[in-house]
């Protein structure tokens, strides 16, 4: 269905000349394409868009109607589904999971997901006050979604975390792993907080009984350690073995859970209640602006059509997504799953094969690091590599100082903006060796401050635009098929190293490698 888009043929034709950013850019230009909202600006004048193209990307977003998609989804519409075949059938609502500061007109399963995610936050309040004093440490069990999110989050805030408080966190089902956490902490003073929404992920299970061990070993008694994240009534949902259960749901997928008792436990541990609810203030901000602003103007949106521009249209495989922000560090990361888990789809809702291009590969690391190691093959490579920068006016921690008459935020901010402009508009030289072609597509998302408010609607903001890519190519963003043949091997190759020969010829082959 993509393809035969009205929009779609005009933009075909439009990618077959399109424009020269390295002899474009102009200040108008900069000042023209620009976006404001939520705290953020959204600066595009260094995309390979003209106008035209930017009319006919407006026209594709009301042709395939992604506003009434996305308030359908905030109202908890079925949309986790393919048509015609076995699949999930669910509402997907990780927005009502921070739907909590004001009450408007709610549509029946929205309000319904978020009295049980106001629910789950009264019970946090209250057990945070129940503990407050016995522990220090707070170390998360989980994998995918139960660990990146969560994960990047808390590097992200730790300047605002409250004195004493440390936040660690176990995924690889390498024993080197729990082992490395484990070593630096004592355990007495140490909450564990256990993730998984089946109750049963092999790894996480894995890495719960290692270090329930470790307690056991000392004389302390894990029970008084552990709490569980999960599905209601799922296997760890046992108060013989946890201090205490949260919820999470079905209509949450993992990679949009941070919002929930996913993130909630270990980060309000960490950060205090009232700053965690300041990061759901955020994403409900930007979730309110991604369904209410229009096309043009809608901050998300107009990042997903520069994307699917640049993916379907200019053909460029990969994204890399560059915070201008230590804090951020893990946050690529997170977002590499979000938006290949998410669109990395080969069928369309019909169950039809995609004739056409999906989500693209997700990669990052910070700047200015990246510049000392990457960037030249971004710069002069023969494969352009569209860039989104994120940067803040101001440093987290402040302390900054003057250092050859400017400061260590200033240069920051200089090298983010000057490598957005090199990549524009290039370089020319007789010296080939020196010349630097231009004309490779960036976008910078721009905000004041890293706070915990910024950080919840810097969330959003990307999980909407993957979102919104998804109701645009017609695809599920919102199951994840494709994870699981792996762990069904991974369980046939284990019942091989149990012994039990036969059942699995090419883990037999394997083995004997070994």
């Amino acid at each position: 269905m993509f393809k035969k888009l009205a929009a779609y043929t005009t933009l075909q034709s439009l990618a077959q000349k399109p424009m020269d950013m390295s002899q474009e850019m102009t200040p108008e230009r900069i000042q023209k394409m620009a976006l404001r909202g939520v705290g953020f600006h959204l600066l595009f004048a260094s995309e390979k868009v003209s106008h035209e193209v930017l009319s006919a990307l407006d026209a594709l977003a009301h042709e395939t109607q992604v506003l009434d998609k996305m308030q359908a989804m905030q109202e908890g519409q079925v949309i986790n589904q393919i048509e015609g075949v076995a699949s999930e059938r669910r509402a997907v609502l990780h927005t009502a999971m921070r739907d909590q500061f004001d009450d408007p007109q709610t549509a029946p399963k929205a309000k319904e997901a978020r009295e049980l995610a106001a629910r789950e936050l009264e019970k946090l309040q209250r057990f945070l006050q129940k503990i407050e004093g016995r522990f220090t440490d707070v170390v998360q069990i989980g994998i995918g979604g139960s660990d990146l999110g969560p994960r990047a989050l808390s590097i992200a805030l730790e300047p605002y975390f409250n004195k004493g408080k440390r936040s660690h966190f176990i995924s690889n089902v390498d024993p080197d792993d729990a082992n490395g956490v484990l070593s630096g902490l004592d355990l007495k003073k140490t909450l564990v907080v256990v993730v998984s929404k089946s109750g049963s992920t092999l790894e996480t299970l894995t890495n719960e009984e290692f270090v329930r061990e470790k307690m056991s070993q000392m004389g302390l008694n894990p029970k008084e350690h552990f709490v569980a994240v999960t599905g209601e009534k799922s296997p760890m949902d046992d108060p013989k073995r946890y201090l205490s259960s949260f919820y999470i749901w079905d209509f949450v997928g993992g990679r949009y859970s941070v919002t929930s008792m996913v993130g909630a436990v270990s980060l309000a541990f960490c950060l205090g209640f009232d700053a965690w609810m300041e990061v759901l203030h955020g994403a409900h901000a930007m979730d309110v602006h991604a369904k209410q602003a229009g096309i043009g103007s809608n901050l998300p949106l107009q990042s997903a059509l520069l994307g699917i521009w640049n993916r379907n249209f200019l053909h460029f495989p990969t994204v890399a997504i560059i915070p201008y922000s230590q804090a951020l560090l893990r946050f690529p990361a997170h977002l590499q799953q979000l938006d290949m888990e998410s669109n990395g789809k080969r069928i369309d809702k019909t169950g039809a094969s995609c004739d056409f291009v999906t989500g693209p590969v997700i990669w990052g690391e910070p700047g200015t690091n990246g510049q000392h190691s990457f960037y030249q093959l971004i710069h002069q490579g023969t494969d352009i590599v569209p860039l989104e920068f994120i940067g803040f006016r101001e440093s987290q921690r402040g302390g900054d100082l003057h250092i050859q008459s400017t400061t260590s935020q200033q240069k920051l901010l200089a090298n983010l903006f000057a490598q957005s402009i090199a990549l524009s508009i290039g370089q020319k030289s007789d010296n080939p060796n020196q010349l630097f072609p231009g004309n490779r597509p960036n976008r910078i998302l721009f905000g004041e401050k890293l706070t915990p408010y910024s950080l919840g609607a810097l969330l959003a903001y990307y999980e909407h635009k993957v979102t919104f890519q998804g109701f645009i190519w017609n695809i599920n963003s919102f199951d994840q098929e494709g994870v699981q043949l792996g762990k069904v091997l991974a369980n046939e190759m284990l019942d091989v190293f149990k012994g039990k020969r036969g059942a699995f010829p090419l883990g037999e082959a394997y083995m004997r490698m070994l």
